[in-house]
């Protein structure tokens, strides 16, 4: 904001910042004797640690350092500049008794040169031919500079310091040898966008293009993007704002394809991406980036067991067929591990709806793996095969039976309907070797029972005549067995006579 000074011209931006409006110069032409207008102030903010007396008393003004360069060199100026420390804050006391006073090291005279200042448009402005220097023995533009802090944490020492760094800059062409740091460039980019000294603009944003940010930094940086030209920000707009609103979305999937696919090592991979789907802001948005995941895994696992088990697949040389078979059987293992982790995160994050929906609509791909396990040739190849598929089916069959996952009706159905004959097949074809097996389709067994138990009598009843197999010689050995048994007779028991059930 200038004072009496209206032939300024202003540095058109995108818009203006209240920070920035502090600083103000004001054309000292009221005093013929070419003294020093006095300047009334205001009470600092109440966390200012700097204290006033009671007097008006105004010490004389210390100057700022003298350089080589002939920045506040009195011998050859003509520029006279009262850089001065504004109180005006919307902090101030409500108590007229407290007050607050700015040591004289809050206040600099400093001489400057016209055809310097010029570089900045805000001085070049001042400086035209409308404003006459003052009458006197030696001839001075004479200017105030007002300055408040930037912030409420910014010391005011630091404020007026930043300002003279600026004005010091303008007797410098390597700009780039006074900005070393993000907060430098920072602190000193709003007086030079105020200032219109495009130089020390340029400079600043070409420094913070090209270095890290804190994450304070980065507000700050958002905070003076729109006092920037549509130039001037971009690459630091590029750095912030996401060119489309999917971006993160793409850049989950892409971490998952790397963690489950290309990373060396992959466990650690996993680990971290799990960490970010848990952390992640927009829970929708997690859930997109698994269906979509689980999806791709589940097509290439299906279409592996399908080229296995469909037989014109194998019409050539004995070798070539082995070869195939063998390529095939490791690509559904492979991708079953994937999605078999890819289950997990959905569970985790109770985003597994879309995936047990489409894990119950699977009836072809179930009637491959049927015939592929009634095959020996998967015990020399992927012996695990089968426990893999059925992890998956008990990871979500789990969450089914325990509520996790509130599937519907039908979907509780087909999910037993379709993955039951699976079950029953891989037991049949167990090699006993592979303990470990045993003890999954046990549980998966009770978890069936457990599902099938909320289904409508009728349905039930057709499951669990298929669930005969799960009995075994002893039949203290097969509780869940008899449990799902005895509850479905004692329901088909029940009568209904008025408006009561009763035991027949």
């Amino acid at each position: 904001m200038i004072g009496n000074t209206t032939g300024t011209k202003k540095r058109h931006r995108i818009a203006t910042n209240s920070r920035l409006s502090s600083t103000a110069a004001i054309i000292d032409s009221s005093r013929p004797d070419g003294t020093l207008t006095e300047v009334s102030h205001k009470p600092l903010p109440s966390s200012s640690s700097i204290r006033r007396s009671t007097t008006r008393h105004h010490p004389p003004l210390p100057l700022a350092p003298t350089v080589s360069n002939g920045f506040n060199d009195p011998t050859t100026a003509d520029v006279i500049l009262r850089l001065y420390l504004d109180q005006s804050s919307p902090f101030d006391s409500d108590d007229s008794e407290t007050q607050l006073a700015v040591d004289s090291s809050s206040e600099f005279q400093i001489y400057l040169h016209s055809s310097v200042l010029r570089r900045s448009k805000y001085f070049a402005a001042l400086l035209s031919d409308r404003w006459k220097k003052d009458s006197g023995e030696i001839d001075y533009y004479r200017f105030n500079l007002a300055v408040t802090s930037s912030s409420v944490n910014n010391s005011v020492s630091n404020s007026i310091n930043n300002h003279v760094t600026v004005l010091q800059l303008l007797y410098n062409n390597d700009l780039s040898s006074a900005i070393d740091t993000a907060s430098t460039a920072l602190e000193l980019l709003p007086i030079a966008l105020e200032l219109l000294f495009e130089d020390c603009v340029t400079a600043c944003v070409r420094y913070l293009e090209a270095v890290p940010w804190t994450e304070e930094e980065e507000r700050t940086v958002l905070s003076l993007i729109p006092l920037l030209r549509e130039e001037e920000s971009a690459e630091l707009l590029a750095r912030v704002s996401p060119p489309k609103s999917d971006l993160s979305e793409e850049m989950l999937h892409g971490l998952i394809l790397t963690a489950i696919h290309n990373h060396p090592n992959m466990a650690f991979a996993k680990a971290f991406v799990a960490k970010l789907l848990r952390d992640f802001s927009s829970r929708e948005s997690a859930r997109r980036v698994l269906d979509k995941s689980f999806e791709t895994s589940l097509n290439v696992v299906k279409e592996s067991l399908e080229e296995y088990s469909s037989p014109e697949v194998f019409r050539g040389e004995i070798n070539e067929m082995e070869a195939i078979q063998r390529l095939n059987l490791h690509t559904a293992m492979t991708n079953g591990r994937h999605l078999l982790w890819l289950i997990e995160r959905m569970i985790e994050l109770r985003a597994a709806d879309t995936a047990v929906k489409e894990w119950s609509e699977q009836a072809s791909f179930t009637a491959n793996l049927q015939r592929a396990f009634r095959d020996d040739a998967w015990r020399n190849m992927v012996p695990g095969l089968p426990s893999v598929v059925m992890r998956c089916t008990c990871k979500l069959a789990n969450a089914v039976a325990a509520g996790v996952i509130l599937a519907s009706r039908q979907v509780r159905m087909k999910l037993v309907k379709d993955w039951l004959p699976v079950l029953i097949v891989c037991k049949d074809n167990m090699t006993p070797m592979l303990t470990n097996h045993k003890s999954l389709y046990l549980e998966l067994e009770e978890t069936f029972l457990k599902i099938i138990s909320t289904l409508p009598m009728s349905e039930a009843q057709e499951l669990l005549q298929q669930c005969l197999s799960f009995s075994t010689r002893n039949v203290e050995d097969c509780p869940h067995l008899v449990s799902a048994f005895t509850t479905w007779f004692r329901r088909a028991n029940r009568q209904l006579q008025g408006d009561h059930y009763q035991l027949s």
